[in-house]
């Protein structure tokens, strides 16, 4: 609810202001005080959102017992500089309240002797657990999986199954289903919790288990992963190597982060910024990063100024042109940047493959065709009143269709071009567009005024 989550962005800054008044006041009893009662998620939140010099003041004060999960929440860079401020020993200890699935999330950030003392502490199973793990890829499917699941045979009566989970004394976090193996430990179905509380205790788990729910493989991309808890409504999913071996379960909470992740790196894309990227970073570090991106738009703007001097000439016979250059430039940029928004998305949801992608192109390239007309006809209104030179106005409808018409192309092609050679579309997608309509646009307008005018 819109109300809800305006309360809820009122009550974390007045938490901030909070935190900046105690540590004004030097009273680090209040901050003990006030983290205590808030989830390690909240905490990692509000670090995150306080000054690096306040972070760090704050951190010596968060629960002992929540450290490890609070870390787990922070941000990339953010995690990262407290890992390097903090002792051997009290990351060590920080490790020690996480499961395997979110141990293996961070242990590959911290330094190597504590890895060393991290896995020399774990007994051999553990130990295990965590290498199968950390042997894939953290967007993989076997990246998110937890391995704390519970598995029951297809032979047994539920009244077995029920004296095994009472004997077990706790369920997994999230368990609404068992998982039902063969003595092979083959995936063969899932057994939801609902069906053993309500069927007869006699009934054996072969005669009530779903056979249709199909594991995910360790190697699926996880965001292949959230369109499918998507699509299903799952709440866990089983995951299964290439021999349908059980491996692990994925929770609806890691899915959860997985879509976040996926949309703070479409729109921080765009910026050409990191969703990693702490907020506070340091000055010159962010300067840096930005730079990068600064200096790939100037050599596209640069591109784009190079056309426009070819026709100086052209400008100096009538000044309208300067004029009426960049709503050309600008239609065309909206324009591409509306189908280019439509098709990363598609492609992040799995919606366009090559089955598919001509008719989207010739659907955006009509769009285009009309667009260009009813807005052709509109500017050339407008800037033939304007001006008093009713060809100006027909030299600048037809450089708008022609820039509508290959904005909509190139919105529509770019990002499969981008993704086929290895490159993001949400990244480098948008400069390559911009850059496109710029030239295009200018190329028309000024093109067609230098043969008409």
């Amino acid at each position: 609810m819109p109300g809800s989550s305006s309360q809820q962005q009122d009550t974390h800054n007045t938490l901030i202001e909070k935190i900046s008044d105690i540590l004004r006041d030097d009273q680090p009893e209040q901050i003990v005080e006030l983290l205590s009662e808030m989830h390690p998620a909240e905490i990692a939140h509000l670090l995150e959102s306080l000054p690096v010099n306040q972070r760090e003041k704050v951190w010596p004060y968060v629960p002992d017992d929540s450290d490890g999960e609070i870390l787990l929440h922070l941000n990339d860079e953010a995690r990262a500089a407290l890992i390097n401020k903090m002792e051997t020993d009290e990351l060590v200890a920080a490790t020690e309240t996480l499961d395997t699935d979110d141990l293996a999330d961070i242990l590959p950030e911290m330094p190597q002797d504590v890895i060393q003392e991290v896995l020399l502490s774990l007994e051999t199973q553990e130990r295990d657990r965590l290498k199968s793990v950390l042997s894939y890829d953290e967007d993989s499917a076997g990246g998110l999986m937890d391995l704390d699941t519970i598995v029951i045979r297809a032979d047994i009566t539920l009244d077995v199954v029920l004296r095994y989970l009472r004997g077990k004394g706790s369920l997994p976090k999230g368990t609404d289903n068992l998982f039902v193996v063969d003595r092979e430990n083959h995936y063969l179905g899932i057994l939801p919790l609902s069906l053993i509380l309500t069927s007869a205790p006699d009934m054996l788990v072969d005669d009530l288990m779903i056979t249709n729910i199909e594991g995910i493989y360790a190697n699926k991309h996880a965001r292949d992963v959230a369109n499918l808890f998507e699509h299903r409504d799952l709440i866990t999913a089983p995951v299964i190597d290439e021999e349908n071996h059980l491996l692990g379960r994925i929770t609806i909470d890691d899915v959860v982060d997985v879509i976040r992740d996926e949309a703070d790196h479409s729109l921080m894309s765009m910026a050409g910024l990191n969703e990693e990227e702490d907020m506070f970073a340091p000055v010159f570090t962010s300067t840096r990063r930005r730079s990068v991106w600064l200096g790939v738009n100037l050599l596209t703007a640069f591109l784009a100024s190079w056309v426009i001097g070819l026709f100086g000439a052209t400008i100096e016979k009538m000044v309208a042109l300067a004029v009426l250059m960049p709503i050309v430039a600008s239609m065309g940029g909206i324009a591409g940047s509306q189908t280019l928004t439509l098709v990363i998305r598609g492609m992040a949801l799995g919606q366009i493959g090559k089955s598919n992608s001509h008719k989207l192109l010739l659907k955006e390239m009509w769009i285009g065709v009309w667009n260009g007309i009813i807005w052709a006809i509109v500017i050339a209104v407008v800037a033939g009143l304007w001006f008093q030179n009713s060809q100006l106005g027909f030299i600048i409808a037809a450089a708008i269709v022609i820039n509508l018409i290959v904005a909509a192309i190139s919105g529509a092609t770019i990002p499969l071009i981008l993704k086929k050679y290895g490159a993001d579309p949400a990244l480098s997608g948008s400069v390559v567009l911009t850059t496109v309509t710029d030239i295009v646009g200018f190329l028309a307008f000024l093109g067609l005024a230098t043969i008409y005018i």
